[in-house]
């Protein structure tokens, strides 16, 4: 007899409110992510500024909000002024963190330009350099980007053709400061120091503006949580986030553990929130600091550090392939999961960035003066995006478990449920089993809910099915039968290895 996953749902047990700004998204300036990914001038669907309208499209179906830019370890070496003015007369640079050539074709305005097309829900997030620049260049970047009009940059902006100010609110205090890899890469009391003098600076030209303190760029970090209290000790009153960043793969082939993967990301998620409330606690604050999980997905990360031995150091090619990992059903149900925990922590998880957008482990994936298309992990954020909305209800599974090297007991079953604004109620769940089906059984407390409008899932018999170039609707979400809904309880049947979503009315 199989056993059963069980939770139940009730209105007045809630986590929090979902903050749109959890479905963003980020646009780095490394390998094809803009140039022939967004950006293709010569592609047949371009409009007049370069941008590929069947890449538009798919952005806008896949409901990405906030979009971080321009990196990521890009950042650590960007100048902004190169990025501005005519097209022509950009410099061409050398990008010392993915050893390319940056040409500058698409740069700040094409950025603005970009998010007004995605639409008004595509808000930007910038980041500012913090490795090899600081306080005075970020300031310049705010007053060209932001003030309307009257001073040398606001001027020099209005000239350049942008006479509206970009209204960039949401803004990064340069990128994963605790990495050994990263351009400019300090101490925690170093970076905490500067975070903290370009914060207050900012704050003098614009005390509205919101402010992401870097983070541990892993929980695997020698000096996590040691680091979060560190910068947090100088910032705390001066910002508003603190940024977390995860990547999973199947470590040495083990897909159990990798099926797991959210459990590391929730005790990451509890771990900041702790540590960062414990630097509250000890400065007599009442003020909360929210999480920017500004880097997150599945990324075959060992494979990319081989490949990246091999390159040869005296070539800069200008937008090389890199990072194109091209992901499977399996990749998917983890995906889905890493979403499923977000939500789950959506009181302090208000920003969230999916890294990345196009090409570059991404949902999106193009071919030069060809189609684009969807991976499989498209579909589970897009899912989210649209039907994620709304206060996310307190979920308590009862599981049947099995056994991982790296987690040891996990529950088979990873779930939450968002109830929106109209009552419906949308249930997101995994089955984290390779081989078996999982009955599940809700019981509804509380809830006007008399339909199952919906039960789709993504899986497939072949958990290595991908969407490629050659087939790139091989993989889709299908519909489920038999999930019933009758007097205040709800059963289904989640296949196995399979992202469910299951809508209520």
């Amino acid at each position: 007899m199989q056993e059963t996953a069980r939770f139940t749902l009730d209105p007045a047990f809630t986590v929090g409110e979902v903050n749109p700004r959890i479905f963003g998204s980020f646009v780095e300036h490394l390998g094809r992510c803009v140039y022939t990914g967004i950006f293709e001038p010569d592609h047949p669907t371009a409009d007049a500024k370069g941008l590929r309208q069947d890449v538009l499209d798919l952005v806008r179906e896949l409901g990405v909000t906030a979009i971080r830019y321009p990196g990521g370890n890009f950042v650590s070496g960007y100048k902004w002024e190169d990025s501005v003015g005519p097209a022509e007369d950009r410099p061409r640079r050398l990008d010392l963190a993915w050893h390319s050539t940056e040409s500058n074709r698409f740069g700040l305005s094409e950025y603005i330009d970009f998010l007004r097309k995605v639409g008004p829900q595509a808000e930007p997030m910038m980041a500012v350099n913090l490795g090899t620049r600081g306080v005075a260049e970020a300031l310049e970047l705010q007053e060209y980007a932001n003030h309307p009009e009257g001073t040398a940059l606001s001027d020099l902006r209005v000239a350049h053709g942008d006479k509206d100010p970009f209204g960039i609110r949401l803004w990064c205090l340069g990128n994963e400061m605790d990495g050994p890899w990263q351009t400019g890469h300090k101490t925690a009391e170093e970076y905490g120091r500067v975070a903290a003098e370009t914060a207050r600076a900012m704050r003098q030209m614009d005390p509205k503006i919101e402010l992401v303190a870097c983070g541990s760029s892993s929980q695997s970090m020698p000096t996590f949580a040691e680091w979060e209290a560190t910068v947090l000790k100088e910032t705390y009153d001066l910002v508003d986030y603190v940024s977390l960043h995860a990547y999973y793969w199947p470590e040495n082939g083990d897909i159990d553990s990798f099926l797991a993967s959210a459990v590391d990301m929730e005790s990451f998620i509890e771990n900041v929130v702790a540590t960062a409330d414990h630097v509250g606690a000890r400065l007599k604050s009442k003020k909360k600091i929210n999480l920017s999980f500004d880097e997150w997905n599945v990324w075959y990360l060992p494979e990319w550090e081989a490949r990246a031995k091999e390159f040869e150091q005296d070539e800069w090619p200008e937008a090389p392939r890199l990072l194109e990992d091209n992901y499977s059903v399996t990749d998917a149900v983890v995906f889905g999961s890493l979403l499923i925990a977000l939500l789950r922590h959506a009181d302090r998880v208000t920003v969230a960035c999916l890294a990345q957008l196009v090409n570059v482990i991404a949902p999106i994936m193009t071919e030069p003066g060809g189609p684009a298309w969807r991976q499989t992990t498209f579909f589970p954020f897009a899912q989210t995006s649209r039907y994620g909305r709304g206060q996310v209800l307190d979920v308590r599974v009862d599981s049947p478990t099995y056994e991982t090297k790296k987690y040891g007991e996990a529950d088979l079953l990873h779930a939450t449920a968002v109830r929106a604004e109209d009552g419906t109620v949308t249930v997101f769940a995994v089955n984290r089993s390779r081989t078996e089906a999982l009955p599940l059984e809700v019981a509804l407390s509380g809830l006007d809910l008399t339909d199952v409008v919906e039960h789709s899932a993504l899986a497939d018999a072949d958990p290595d099915a991908r969407n490629t170039l050659d087939d790139p609707e091989r993989v889709a979400p299908h519909p489920v039968e038999g999930t019933a809904l009758k007097d205040g309880h709800l059963t289904a049947v989640l296949e196995p290895l399979s992202w469910n979503v299951i809508r209520l009315g």
